[in-house]
């Protein structure tokens, strides 16, 4: 179940990676749905997602 949760939340963040407020907002929720280990695979697929869209760094912030 939470392994769908994570595929969900990847799928939801490429979809909003065009607006900066989206995606803080789905980075937020994600924070608090996900398992800490699935935390840790999100940050390494949200620096992927920075690296096409630098604006997006912004929400970096929420990943501590």
């Amino acid at each position: 179940m939470a392994r769908a949760m994570f595929k969900y939340t990847k799928m939801i963040l490429k979809k909003v990676s065009f607006d900066t407020n989206l995606f803080c907002t789905e980075v937020k929720k994600a924070m608090e749905r996900l398992l800490p280990y699935e935390i840790e695979e999100l940050k390494v697929f949200i620096e992927s997602l920075i690296k096409i869209n630098p604006d997006l760094r912004r929400c970096s912030v929420y990943l501590v």
